[in-house]
């Protein structure tokens, strides 16, 4: 990892504390009230909004959630309010997964699966820890990554690029050599989605997924998986809002019991993963605001019982101070218990220790922030992943051998584009093909957009280039092909050009081939990020090889998508 320059912080493992250690913990779990020990299970998101930052901060919580944007000296001030106003260090958590979730000043990677696609665990440990340098430099000390789940549903809106594929040792290799690399920079990882997304192609954003698997398949698929994890030192593990019916059904739950989300199951969370798994570190909740958790129970109930169901930290919230009053009512009713908010808010600042935030001032915090922000743009990173973005790039499949392209053959391109699709989390630079194009056109080519009133004919057009797809985004209902978007009605959706040579690249779902099995040349690019654009402009003129291997079956088990 030498590519990487100058900021080394200390490696963050969960390991027993010092005796230094051990005495601050005691010491600041002695000093709290039994308000400022509830609010320590909190971590609030907070996004660059002034408004919202006052309230979360106003609740002095354990922990914040940053959606910054793309203005880095705007979100290092959020961030400077947040360790200024807190008693107690607090921890800053980020979805650091890459893709077109990138942090807007920071270096683009490519998401999960294009990195698995570049088939080298290596890189990926180099590529996590240089997005966890420069997360630094806004102040995040935990990362909500990797995703751990198996890409098995092809239809699955939400697992898809964010796996790192859909088979378990891959899978295995990736997540753990992302979280050495994680950690390594001092940030603390997060294995997701306890305890395994990917057979279900519903969405938890929405409702409470099942993970089918009997539990002799579980142990040999997520069961292994989380095991070699956490016997590697995974410091945090996110409790999905996935119910996992056969280890309630083993213990003679029946019922709606058996299907209770590992959010609120005792069993899941108490039972298996640290009982039978042995996991020491933290969990935290995956968001209490989706609707794997709000359909499950009412809010008032929802609230404590997450934490007395072994959480030890609560995610989001719409009305912070409500949902603390819930958590203080949990404990008054009996629904929390005084020894399990014990248990958990000492593991949280078990948890703050590990990652040395006690220890540090204020005015130290910044100063790393500011070393951090050195390598944001830093020549190393930059190559680092402009080598990631080709080494992703998977043909799947050329039938009419229609590739390389040159300009003598396919000047006049036609290009059909999903530009437009709406990006979910706040702060995510939006798509823009513009990269594309013009890599096209400096290399001797015209592009003209579809027009769906003029649409391509072979007197006009020597080349119909589709760039479709989207990452998996959450509360999506369907991951396929928008036809009469890309075509202009859904008339026209109908509309098919064969008589005119056609190529799509998919900048997302790796699945798309279902929806056009007769398309005879097909890409997975699997993000849209620039540097992935320039890199397939590269491999489509022949100057590069495609290099990526499918983390994925992209034909679905259909034998006619290959023709």
């Amino acid at each position: 990892m030498s590519d990487i320059p100058t900021f080394q912080p200390e490696p963050a493992v969960w390991r027993d504390l010092t005796p230094d250690e051990s005495e601050w913990v005691s010491r600041t779990r002695a000093s709290l009230s039994t308000d400022a020990a509830i609010a320590q299970l909190f971590n609030f998101g907070v996004n660059d909004g002034a408004d919202q930052v006052a309230e979360v901060i106003g609740n002095g919580a354990g922990g914040y959630h940053r959606f910054p944007g793309a203005d880095l000296d705007h979100a290092r001030a959020i961030t400077r309010r947040l360790f200024e106003e807190a008693t107690i260090p607090p921890l800053i958590s980020g979805d650091i997964e890459g893709g077109e979730v990138s942090l807007g000043f920071a270096t683009s990677l490519p998401n999960q699966l294009g990195i698995a696609a570049c088939d080298d665990p290596a890189l990926t440990a180099r590529l996590a820890r240089l997005i966890a340098l420069e997360a630094r430099a806004v102040g995040y000390n935990w990362s909500f990554a990797p995703v751990v789940d198996v890409n098995a549903a092809f239809r699955s809106t939400i697992v898809g690029t964010r796996s790192f594929g859909s088979n378990p040792e891959r899978v295995l290799a990736h997540a753990a050599a992302h979280i050495a690399g994680t950690q390594s920079a001092g940030l603390a990882a997060t294995a997701k989605h306890w305890p395994g997304e990917g057979f279900d192609e519903r969405d938890q954003h929405l409702l409470t997924t099942v993970n089918p698997l009997d539990m002799d398949a579980w142990r040999t698929t997520f069961g292994r998986i989380y095991r070699a994890l956490i016997d590697g030192g995974v410091m945090t593990i996110m409790a999905g809002h996935i119910a996992l019916p056969a280890y309630h059904h083993q213990r003679g739950d029946a019922g709606r019991a058996a299907y209770a989300p590992a959010s609120a199951s005792a069993a899941l969370n108490i039972d298996l993963l640290r009982g039978e798994l042995g996991f020491r570190g933290l969990l935290v909740s995956d968001a209490t605001v989706m609707g794997g958790l709000t359909s499950w129970m009412p809010r008032a109930q929802a609230v404590p019982a997450v934490i007395a169901a072994g959480c030890d930290m609560f995610l989001f919230s719409r009305a912070p101070a409500a949902d603390m009053a819930h958590m203080r009512e949990g404990l008054r009713s009996g629904l929390l218990s005084e020894a399990r908010l014990d248990e958990a808010v000492t593991r949280i600042l078990t948890l703050k220790a590990l990652l040395g935030l006690h220890r540090l001032s204020v005015e130290d915090r910044l100063a790393q922030m500011e070393e951090a922000a050195l390598l944001l743009g830093a020549p190393q990173s930059l190559a680092l992943a402009e080598q990631a973005a080709a080494r992703s790039l998977t043909l799947v499949k050329d039938v009419p051998d229609l590739l390389p392209l040159e300009p003598a053959r396919h000047r006049r391109i036609v290009l059909a584009a999903n530009a437009h699709e709406e990006v979910f989390l706040d702060g995510a630079p939006k798509r823009s093909f513009a990269p594309l194009v013009t890599a096209l056109e400096d290399a001797g080519f015209t592009v003209r957009a579809y027009d769906p009133e003029h649409p391509p004919t072979p007197d006009d057009t020597d080349l119909l280039l589709y760039a479709v797809g989207r990452e998996s985004t959450p509360v999506i209902a369907a991951n396929r092909i928008d036809w009469p978007s890309l075509h202009g009605s859904a008339k026209r959706a109908m509309q098919r050009y064969v008589d005119i040579p056609t190529l799509m690249i998919s900048f997302g779902h790796p699945y798309l081939l279902y929806d056009a099995p007769w398309v005879p040349t097909y890409v997975n690019a699997y993000t849209g990020i620039p540097s992935v654009q320039r890199a397939l402009v590269a491999a489509l003129l022949g100057k590069a090889d495609f290099q990526g291997v499918s983390p994925v079956d992209p034909l679905c088990g259909r034998p006619e998508l290959a023709l």
